[in-house]
């Protein structure tokens, strides 16, 4: 089955991208190369370099952090692409065997496309199970597979609701806390003239998406690394079609756009008034703050993420990112340590809230009364940890993701394009979802359960 699945993996290119510059390591580095090529200055030239790849903002005062305090090892850093075009450079050195670096980041829900190719080091033999208190529990378990634990949690995508006050206010709108209110507040929007639309459902909002699946009690995948020849796929189950449908039912009657997540005309409607809700994850403040083209009399505030039963509230989360020690790596055990250590500590950790606008998993910083009485000006002086974001933290509880994540997600952007292009409703879309996965997986050696 895995020569197969190696060939043809959903998150590998269809081209794969050559290696130029990003790998290697001297003394204890990375997998191939003899000589290091570093982002980052070496503090002590004597000690043993462990190579890692990451694109977290801010990273070069975070490895600078790590190396001054640890001379026993130091940091080589690369940015090998952000996202794909790093996963793409990672597949590559897989299947060569050669240029990997000791440890890299990966988002969590690709740790399994990884696992099954033999790629990851399970970290329970290097002392996981001895930080796992330190982490948020959902980020652990995003992290983790049966008893082994391939990657350490560094940042975390719980859910809210970002919302344009100011429109609100003009148009008489009430903070919706139901997706009930949330339907009648698109509606009051349409009907007071305003120019903005209440928000925007896109159709390749992969992550985003089976978030919203989830918070209506979806359950997409059953996925053990234990038993990694078999999965069981239900992307059609009732908590799915639940979602889709309502989504499809406030596109027909005009009141979300179904603009393609983050290009550039969909971060200038961000914050020029097109929208007046973006529902973002923890770490949609700081990409907010980010874009240029923004309404100077905008006035943002953050509030829970709307739910379908307000007593009984599921949170969600969208994003977020690890550290895993891969199989090249030359000492995996001072790999195993950098991976706990570069974040496993207040003083990384803030470094990656306050300059990378980070959202911790790492407990110490998270559990903080300092996080959580962060005051932030975009927001007017709003505590959106404590308000909206640490709640969401607490009781999200984690998921299964497949081991060919990138490919299901690609179906399912071609699946919501049809429905928003009315060629199919909501249950058709995702029954040619469940149709299409279980063919692939299948055809890849699976046995679907």
């Amino acid at each position: 089955m895995k020569a197969k699945f190696l060939a043809t993996a959903g998150i590998v290119a269809a081209t794969a991208v050559a290696l130029t510059g990003c790998s290697g390591g001297s003394g204890s580095g990375g997998g191939g190369s003899e000589e290091a090529s570093c982002t980052n200055t070496i503090v002590n030239a004597e000690a043993p370099q462990v190579t890692v790849w990451a694109w977290y903002p801010a990273f070069n005062e975070v490895v600078d952090q790590f190396n001054n305090a640890n001379d026993d090892v130091q940091i080589c850093w690369t940015n090998a692409g952000q996202g794909n075009d790093e996963y793409t450079k990672f597949s590559t050195s897989i299947e060569s065997g050669s240029g990997a670096p000791d440890v890299i980041q990966l988002e969590s829900e690709v740790l399994s496309s990884f696992t099954i190719r033999d790629a990851l080091v399970d970290l329970t033999e290097f002392g996981a199970d001895d930080v796992k208190a330190d982490y948020a529990e959902g980020a652990w378990e995003d992290a983790s597979s049966g008893d082994a634990v391939y990657a350490i949690p560094v940042d975390g995508g719980p859910m809210g609701m970002i919302y344009r006050q100011d429109l609100f206010d003009a148009a008489g709108i009430a903070v919706p806390t139901t997706w009930e209110e949330f339907e009648a507040a698109a509606r009051k929007l349409k009907e007071s003239g305003s120019d903005a639309v209440i928000g925007d459902f896109p159709t390749n909002g992969r992550a985003f998406n089976q978030a919203l699946f989830a918070q209506a009690g979806s359950v997409p995948f059953e996925y053990d690394s234990a038993n990694p020849q078999e999965i069981g796929i239900n992307v059609n189950d009732d908590g799915a079609k639940k979602v889709l449908e309502y989504w499809d039912g406030l596109v027909k009657d005009g009141l979300v756009a179904t603009d393609d997540a983050f290009t550039a005309d969909y971060n200038t409607k961000l914050v020029d008034g097109s929208y007046a809700v973006y529902l973002a994850a923890a770490w949609g403040p700081g990409y907010l703050q980010g874009l240029s083209d923004a309404d100077p009399t905008a006035v943002w505030r953050a509030a829970p993420l709307p739910q379908w039963d307000a007593a009984n509230p599921v949170q969600v989360n969208w994003g977020g990112s690890t550290f895993a020690v891969t199989e090249q790596a030359k000492d995996k055990e001072l790999a195993a340590k950098v991976a706990m250590g570069i974040f496993g500590n207040e003083e990384g950790m803030n470094l990656g809230v306050d300059k990378g606008a980070l959202f911790p998993s790492y407990a110490p910083v998270l559990d903080s009364p300092e996080f959580a009485d962060k005051e932030y000006e975009f927001f007017g002086g709003q505590q959106i940890n404590k308000d909206v974001f640490l709640d969401a933290a607490a009781g999200y509880e984690g998921a299964t993701f497949s081991p060919f994540q990138n490919y299901a997600y690609d179906q399912l952007t071609e699946q919501l394009y049809a429905m928003v292009q009315g060629e199919k409703d909501a249950g058709q879309a995702l029954d040619d979802l469940q149709a299409s996965l279980e063919q692939y997986a299948t055809e890849q050696g699976f046995t679907v359960k």
